[in-house]
């Protein structure tokens, strides 16, 4: 081995030299050196100095005194010969001894390196076996090592940095737990062992250990059992907390909640049930057996569960005293029962009273001679009155079917009952324009059989519209007749039920019927001839409430400049209501008609204090909207930030379990908050009360936005997502923010249906009109029956996805569009995939509501 001299194995060179080197260097392991050698002969060579310097000194000593004789000296010489023969044996002896340790030191040296070695390969071989990977952070190191490999069947990645990233090729829950630990571990030093749930389904135990050097976690494949054990012990930590959570949340319900055993008895309800029942609490109620129902309701709902697993129905019961009504849902499992209890009795009340004012509402248009209908916001036929159907001479069954609005002018273009016009497709489009104005429009129809009706369209707060349909025949033919009779001597006006007044330009009355005088209560002789106006003013103040006299004689004695048609209506002391019309006439006179109106003022007024009462339930309900959306989002903030909160390393250690369900809560929360959201949006769209912020969308950004939030579910199922927008425009106008919200839905819709490995295809592309987004996936495509309720809410089908949500996602696509005033459209075949198309205009008009 290197760094061993000639004398022996295991010895190391501390100096630059070996045993022929320059001086200075010295062999350590047991071993002595030439300068240690050289020294043991040094000290002989000392004890034999003195003896040699005292000879000379005998021998100078005997030369002095010449009395010694020579063989004195010898024996000195003798000495000193037999003093250095026997330190070089005492050195020789010592370097054999030396020699004989040291190659003995040698030997057991060469044996215990020999043992490391194989030690070494052993643990190697055990570190390599496929079913367990070693990840070693050294603590001069910080880049971890990786040891040994797992099976492929596992679904763990070989490559070293796709291994660390857990994230992507473990579950969520297992990679967030990992690596939670493992930033204990190396943190805090704290010891942990895990079961883990790989992408491909594999289960793997992870430990993780800090030792003074190293830390230390291990990966291992589990056998078949193992594998079984562990996938119980998760689904039983899932099942648990999805038990915790459910419990939860009937527990937080106002609604009686209660679970019953497989003998009908209870075994656990929560607080408002025992509320209900009046118990002290919700153990007290059940060991009580404190029925929330009667034995008649339970008696029906054990004979329904007979022959099939759900009831529905509503029941009534007692609580505190009074009986209330409640929508009842029981299900019966195997081995027992759950039931829900909500209480609808205001909604009852509500419902009733609602149908009261609505037949009343009906009976009091019934007996108006003024044609009205009510159309809803589908365009549907709602109600008519006898008027209306008079009017237009259809018969009820047609009328009942409820026909849509652009239906029935068909007909009635057909029947010829409404004059044809030049351009029926338009002007059809723009009289059901209503439907999307704000304000009343007035329309003027001239019919073939010579009828003039007066059409307003009112729109409805909630959406629809009423049309009222009034027959003015009568009187266009009295303003003819009336001045054929001026031109006559007025002798034909006398019939008249509506009261006619004609004044020349001095004031003085030229022509008036007896209407005019009993409407105004004036005696004969006050509405003679030749009476100026003044006369007639003076009576007439006294009959009014607010009399309209003084504008009257402005208009007729030409004080006023300005001769226009004017229109009003004034009340008289005894309740009266006149309906009044000033029409300047040629040559200067003025003709004044009055039509007592006081039957349909009257209904005008219950009409509009009944659409106040609407208008103020309306604002109710927005007020709801607003306050519910506060209501639930605040809460489901708050567990969500206590959640996160909880699972920081600072609040402090958490056990597994209590990871896991801390894992689970948030989660849940999240996906609660998401269901939240979207029912409010719809809450809010249904309301009326959405409004869409319009600016210029870009589209790259919107579509990497939408595709960056849906990036993890696409990697989860290995999804490829392919943009095409190389038609589309840079930017239109729409709120980004709807947009992006409708992309994500689309792409979330995609990715629950498309097969694993496949592509889902996003395009978008400039219309002449608009712009066009679709999304295509390769997935099972759906059928006629899913197809026909597929945009209905809370409606979720299976259909072959991997997921189950709330069914709002293309709910609120539909609706967000159609806001945008787009449409959208599916197209899609059995094993041919689904395309979702959405077109939007380049300058959306906004929709007062979604359906």
């Amino acid at each position: 081995m290197p760094g061993q001299n000639p004398h022996g194995a295991g010895s190391a060179v501390s100096g630059g030299h070996d045993d022929s080197g320059a001086t200075g260097s010295t062999i350590q392991g047991g071993r002595l050196s030439w300068r240690a050698r050289a020294g043991l002969f040094l000290t002989s060579s000392a004890l034999a100095g003195p003896l040699a310097s005292a000879v000379a000194h005998a021998e100078n000593a005997a030369v002095a005194t010449a009395g010694l004789s020579i063989n004195t000296v010898e024996v000195m010489q003798l000495a000193v010969f037999v003093g250095v023969t026997g330190a070089a044996f005492l050195s020789a002896i010592v370097l054999i001894r030396e020699r004989a340790r040291t190659s003995a030191e040698n030997v057991e040296l060469r044996s215990r390196v020999a043992d490391i070695n194989a030690a070494l390969r052993r643990s190697e071989a055990l570190l390599n076996l496929r079913d367990q990977r070693v990840v070693v952070w050294a603590s001069e190191n910080k880049k971890p090592e990786l040891i040994g490999t797992l099976p492929v069947e596992s679904g763990a990645p070989e490559e070293r940095s796709a291994f660390l990233a857990f994230g992507r090729w473990l579950m969520p829950r297992s990679a967030a737990a990992l690596e939670h630990a493992i930033a204990g571990l190396r943190e805090k030093a704290r010891p942990f062992d895990l079961v883990i749930e790989s992408q491909a389904g594999a289960p793997l135990e992870v430990h993780g250990r800090k030792s003074a050097a190293h830390i230390l976690v291990r990966f291992v494949s589990l056998s078949e059992t193992q594998r079984s054990q562990a996938r119980l012990k998760i689904d039983n930590q899932r099942l648990a907390a999805d038990h915790d959570t459910m419990i939860g949340l009937l527990e937080a319900l106002k609604m009686p909640a209660w679970l019953r055993d497989e003998h009908g008895r209870l075994k656990w309800v929560n607080r408002a049930y025992a509320d209900a029942v009046e118990a002290e609490s919700a153990e007290a109620a059940v060991r009580d057996a404190k029925e929330f129902l009667g034995g008649q309701a339970r008696e029906a709902i054990a004979a329904q569960h007979k022959t099939h697993p759900v009831f529905e129905q509503s029941l009534s019961t007692v609580i505190e005293g009074d009986r209330r009504v409640f929508e009842v849902t029981d299900f019966a499992g195997a081995d027992g029962s759950a039931g829900l209890a909500a209480d609808t009795s205001a909604i009852e009340t509500i419902r009733g009273e609602y149908e009261r004012t609505v037949r009343s509402h009906a009976d009091t248009l019934d007996q108006l001679n003024t044609a009205v209908a009510i159309f809803d916001t589908d365009e549907k036929l709602r109600f008519f009155n006898q008027a209306f159907q008079k009017l237009w001479g259809l018969d009820s069954g047609f009328l009942h079917s409820a026909p849509d609005n652009a239906l029935l002018l068909d007909r009635l273009r057909s029947e010829g009952k409404i004059a044809e016009q030049p351009e029926w497709r338009r002007w059809k489009e723009g009289l059901l324009g209503a439907y999307r104005a704000v304000e009343s429009q007035e329309h003027w129809w001239h019919l073939p059989d010579g009828k003039t009706i007066r059409v307003v369209a009112n729109p409805q707060p909630k959406g629809g519209v009423t049309w009222v349909f009034e027959n003015l025949t009568e009187k266009m033919d009295l303003e003819s007749r009336y001045r054929t009779a001026v031109r006559v001597q007025g002798e034909t006006l006398d019939n008249l039920a509506e009261g006619v007044a004609v004044f020349g330009p001095d004031g003085r009355l030229r022509l008036s019927n007896p209407a005019f005088a009993t409407l105004w209560g004036l005696s004969g002789d006050a509405a003679k001839p030749n009476v100026h106006v003044s006369t007639i003013r003076d009576l007439c103040d006294r009959q009014a409430v607010d009399s309209p006299w003084p504008g009257f004689v402005a208009a007729i004695t030409g004080f006023d400049d300005e001769r226009r048609d004017r229109h009003g209506q004034s009340e008289l002391n005894n309740g009266t209501v006149l309906r009044y019309a000033v029409i300047p006439l040629p040559n200067g006179q003025v003709m004044m008609t009055f039509v007592d109106v006081t039957d349909s003022v009257h209904v005008e007024r219950a009409l509009k204090d009944k659409n106040e009462a609407l208008e103020k339930s309306d604002q109710l309900k927005n007020d709801f909207v607003q306050h519910v959306s506060y209501e639930l989002r605040s809460p489901l903030t708050n567990i969500i930030g206590f959640t996160e909160l909880l699972s920081l390393p600072t609040t402090g250690p958490l056990n597994q379990k209590q990871r896991e369900y801390v894992e689970h809560v948030s989660s849940s929360s999240s996906v609660l908050l998401t269901i939240v959201n979207d029912i409010l949006d719809l809450a809010t769209v249904d309301a009326g009360i959405m409004q869409l912020d319009i600016s210029e969308v870009h589209v790259d950004r919107t579509i990497a936005a939408a595709a960056e939030l849906v990036a993890d579910r696409l990697q989860e199922h290995s999804i490829r997502l392919e943009v095409d927008a190389a038609a589309a425009p840079k930017t239109f106008h729409g709120d980004e923010t709807r947009i992006r919200q409708i992309l994500y839905n689309l792409l979330s819709n995609a990715a629950n249906y498309a097969p694993e490995a496949s592509t889902i295809r996003l395009s978008c592309r400039h219309l002449a009109d608009g712009v066009e987004f679709s999304v295509h996936d390769d997935g099972p495509g759906m059928p006629p029956d899913v197809l026909d309720s597929v945009f209905r809410r809370f409606e979720p089908r299976a259909n072959g996805g991997r997921r189950r949500g709330a069914g709002l996602g293309l709910s609120i696509v539909k609706s967000f569009v159609e806001l945008h005033g787009g449409n959208v459209r599916i197209e899609t075949g059995r094993d041919k995939g689904t395309t979702v198309i959405c077109t939007f205009p380049d300058m959306p008009g906004i929709r007062a509501a979604a359906e």
